[in-house]
């Protein structure tokens, strides 16, 4: 079954906020009193917008109306204010949803024959150009190492090679990967910490500015973060934000080619694989085609355009409500697909991120029952998260506050759901100094600070807040499946235990749903946590600043006489 075909909503919301300003850097006070979070609303919240009433929450779909519908008036009941466009609550987010049908040909052209290339089978691709068929015409492959060009890293995997009309295909993460495997690695791009080289985003775009018909990245667990069920659980469809058509991306296709598939196709291109992975490691290396090998494709396209909604909520600040601190977390979840064992269609994201949702409705509970802040706060629930971090892209490119005066943008995606936990997992350790103010408060509550176990899967990367941080806003993610958090009742093995069972069976599948076996005291921990750290900055004058070595310290900085 699919999800229920989207349409425009023309919603009467509106009138544009300005928040905003100034301030001096000093040690920010441990003045205010820590958040009491309340699981028993947490767990209200989340089975609601779970529940099969929000039909899996998907972007331009009966769900978002009524993901919205209820967004809002919970924001209401709270007593914040509307901080969207023009006054209202929402911001409009146009955005392109395409949907690939039963493809007519879609193959490898090989010297000695065709290679299937079967939809979620062999690959998986998609495309987000609004044309009525992608196709594309025995375009030669090239494989480009991990196609990463980094003058500031004296690195270039394209080194001026014509791709033009062809298929890129790349690998999975960056040349630092398998460092840890003991095997050959370039040594400037962070070891297993994943830089943004290595995510799949940068990825399709650089095959774009390459001038690539097509795209296919190489997919691995380790390098990917997640296995090929997650790859294809889009089901052909794709969302982009509405561009100019001069700046539409020349990839009729893009996407993935299963590992195994991989290496039936680069053998058949005379290339060993394994023996390419290493190559690509070297700074030396030069793009490869695959001789003879060709890839043919006509698929059916249906697009249209959708109008999908941030919200935008607020508590004013008292003395210096030019200046705001933003919670964020994604209403959006994947709608509808196959029926799972259970039967259950909707893929509602209860923990991806309804759980988030519910933490800044707790959040902004416990900040309405103190006094007013100083600083403005704003709490936003963004589309489109999970197609690509649409929806806090278009806010950070169009912003109704401000960049250069935004505090700091504070995301709760994904919370572990094992219980009680002596730590907090830090994502991204060195960026910027919301991380000490982390260390400082989870002390109060008796825990520490532990760095995220899996820096490889690149999630400083992968959730709302990176969109700021690329606009030098400092900020904080917390992220349940970046590490496995020490867990008072069974340790650091239940917290691997937990996020083995959550990322290898329900991310992104139907089994993220509300079950009566979570333990919300480690989520609630962590919501107390950046709760308290917010409600300190906005009663504060201190800007957090990013760290000397991170690459969005400069962004920042252009910005410091307007602070």
């Amino acid at each position: 079954m699919t999800s229920p075909a989207p349409r425009i909503r023309p919603l009467p919301f509106g009138r544009r906020i300005a928040l905003l300003a100034v301030s001096a850097a000093m040690p920010l006070a441990p003045a205010v009193a820590q958040m009491k979070t309340d699981p028993a609303r947490i767990e209200q919240s989340v089975r609601t917008l779970a529940s099969d009433t929000f039909e899996g929450r998907a972007p331009g779909t009966r769900g978002e109306d009524r993901t919205l519908g209820y967004l809002i008036a919970r924001f209401q009941a709270l007593g914040l204010e509307p901080a969207g466009t023009d006054g209202g609550w929402v911001q409009k987010v146009p955005l392109i949803h395409t949907r690939l049908g039963t493809p007519r040909t879609m193959q490898f052209d090989t010297a000695k024959g065709a290679l299937p290339a079967e939809q979620s089978k062999d690959v998986y691709v998609s495309t987000i150009r609004p044309d009525d068929a992608a196709k594309i015409a025995a375009a030669p492959l090239v494989f480009v190492g991990y196609g990463v060009t980094a003058p500031e890293r004296k690195w270039d995997d394209f080194k001026g090679t014509d791709l033009k009309g062809k298929v890129a295909v790349f690998l999975v993460n960056d040349p630092d990967f398998s460092a840890a495997k003991g095997e050959p690695v370039a040594g400037t791009f962070g070891g297993r910490t994943m830089t943004y080289y290595g995510r799949w985003t940068y990825k399709f775009e650089e095959a774009a500015r390459q001038g690539a018909i097509g795209a296919l990245i190489v997919h691995d667990t380790p390098g990917a973060g997640y296995g090929w069920n997650v790859v294809v659980s889009s089901g052909g469809e794709n969302y982009d934000i509405v561009r100019d058509p001069s700046k539409l991306t020349s990839l009729a296709l893009q996407g993935w080619i299963a590992g195994d598939t991989a290496a039936r196709v680069f053998a058949a291109g005379g290339l060993d694989l394994a023996k390419m992975r290493v190559e690509a490691r070297k700074a030396s290396f030069r793009p490869v085609p695959l001789k003879g090998v060709t890839f043919t494709a006509d698929v059916p396209v249906s697009h249209e355009q959708v109008d999908s909604y941030n919200i935008l909520a607020r508590i004013p600040g008292t003395e210096r409500p030019d200046e705001a601190v933003m919670f964020g977390a994604h209403w959006d979840a994947y709608g509808a697909g196959k029926p799972d064992a259970q039967g259950r269609i909707y893929r509602a994201g209860a923990n991806d991120d309804a759980l988030g949702i519910a933490g800044l409705f707790e959040i902004a509970r416990n900040m309405k029952a103190a006094p007013p802040p100083k600083r403005s706060v704003v709490f936003a629930a963004w589309t489109a998260e999970e197609r690509g971090l649409l929806g806090s892209e278009y806010y950070a490119t169009h912003p109704t506050i401000p960049m250069a005066k935004t505090v700091a943008n504070l995301t709760i995606d994904i919370l572990q759901t094992a219980g009680a936990a002596n730590d907090v997992v830090l994502v991204g350790a060195g960026q910027n100094t919301l991380e000490d103010d982390m260390a400082r408060v989870a002390k109060t509550q008796g825990r520490r600070v532990t760095p995220e176990g899996l820096p490889e899967r690149g999630l400083f990367y992968r959730a709302d807040h990176f969109s700021f941080a690329k606009q030098g806003v400092p900020t904080l993610l917390l992220m349940g499946i970046a590490g496995a958090s020490d867990i008072k009742q069974g340790g650091v093995a239940a917290g691997q235990a937990w996020i083995d069972a959550y990322t290898g069976k329900c991310y992104h599948q139907a089994c993220d749903a509300w079950s009566d076996d979570w333990k919300l005291n480690g989520a609630v921990q962590d919501i107390d946590l950046i709760g308290t750290i917010g409600t300190q900055l906005a009663n504060a004058t201190v800007w957090p600043t990013w760290k000397a070595g991170s690459e969005f310290k400069a962004i920042r900085d252009k910005t410091r006489p307007t602070r």
